[in-house]
């Protein structure tokens, strides 16, 4: 029985905007009525497992290219290039040694929790589906799911390393030959251009292709049970039938996500909770959690429009308990 109150329109119509009424609707009666704070920590759980996976951060990068002498605040940038170089040279012994056990150390952090993200989204997807506050059922109910998430997770996160790495060291070379150039070079700034636009056109199509695994092809698999290669093919098959929907859902969905970062500064800001976000992450989500339950519930109310077969929280049904067997007289 649907007890999402989100009522089905004609297949033929689907909106980006329809969505967002139901789903705060949903996210005030998950997490406001009423309020239980237990609930929170424990869907706040399941939300911070899900997006484990998925950092972000930024930086400036400011390059000087001087066109004559030296001033006092300036620095050589080839003498201290030989200089680093010499010291490395002079402390391979340790240096190599320490460099792969931190790379080794990275890519075993990577790798798992890349796995626990993955077990999270069904786990998240679970209790926002049901409006419940489960951490052990959906865990064991969706392991196979999961592990088939992840592995796929895993080979998109290698391809895209294999492709996208040579294009950053690329844009990286580049930029090394102009500064032991000291002067802007032609043939270098086009390929740094070059390769900058790859790189940035790789991350789109990684980006999008990760956007559309999490919000419909993960529920595909909540719903058949299915593998994630199984859902791919038929979340391809809806993707090919209506190409405008989808990418009318992904162009408001950056619309939708610029409001909802707006939003999260303003509570980060008027909550001074900056510095705890950035060290107790877990209880920042918790903090954020009906921005998290709203996104999730929005991508969900989308997809129901495809039809009732579609309908995340009117199909998920929640694990049966076996029932005894019948008394013997």
């Amino acid at each position: 029985m649907n007890t999402s109150g989100f009522t089905h329109p004609d297949r033929g119509v689907i909106s980006v905007t329809a969505p967002i009424g139901p789903a705060l609707e949903h996210t005030k009666r998950m997490l406001f009525r009423p309020f239980d704070l237990g609930k929170w920590f424990a869907v706040g759980f399941c939300a911070w497992l899900a997006l484990l996976a998925e950092g972000g951060g930024g930086g400036n990068f400011n390059f000087n290219f001087p066109s004559g002498g030296q001033g006092p605040g300036q620095v050589d940038a080839a003498a201290e290039f030989a200089k680093a170089r010499e010291y490395v040279l002079a402390n391979l012994d340790w240096i190599i040694p320490v460099a792969i056990a931190v790379l080794v150390f990275a890519l075993a952090l990577g790798v798992l929790l890349l796995w626990l993200s993955s077990r999270g989204k069904f786990m998240f997807l679970h209790n926002v589906a049901l409006d419940r506050a489960e951490v052990a059922t959906p865990w064991r109910t969706y392991a196979p799911q999961a592990h088939s998430l992840f592995l796929f997770r895993l080979l998109l996160t290698l391809t895209g390393s294999v492709l996208l790495l040579p294009l950053l060291g690329a844009v990286g070379w580049m930029i090394y030959r102009m500064i032991r150039a000291e002067c802007v070079l032609g043939p270098e700034i086009a390929g740094a251009i070059l390769a900058g636009l790859g790189f940035f056109l790789g991350v789109l199509v990684f980006t999008i292709i990760g956007k559309l695994l999490d919000d419909f092809v993960l529920p595909l698999m909540a719903l058949r049970h299915l593998r994630c290669r199984e859902a791919g093919r038929e979340f391809w098959g809806m993707l090919r039938a209506r190409p405008g929907d989808f990418a009318l859902y992904l162009l408001f969905s950056v619309v939708l996500n610029l409001v909802l970062g707006v939003i999260t500064i303003v509570v980060l800001i008027c909550t001074c909770c900056f510095c705890l976000l950035a060290v107790l992450p877990y209880l920042g989500t918790v903090i954020l959690l009906p921005l998290f339950v709203f996104g999730r519930s929005y991508s969900l109310f989308y997809f129901a429009q495809f039809g009732p077969a579609f309908d995340v929280f009117a199909q998920l049904a929640p694990p049966v308990a076996a029932l005894p067997p019948p008394l013997t007289a």
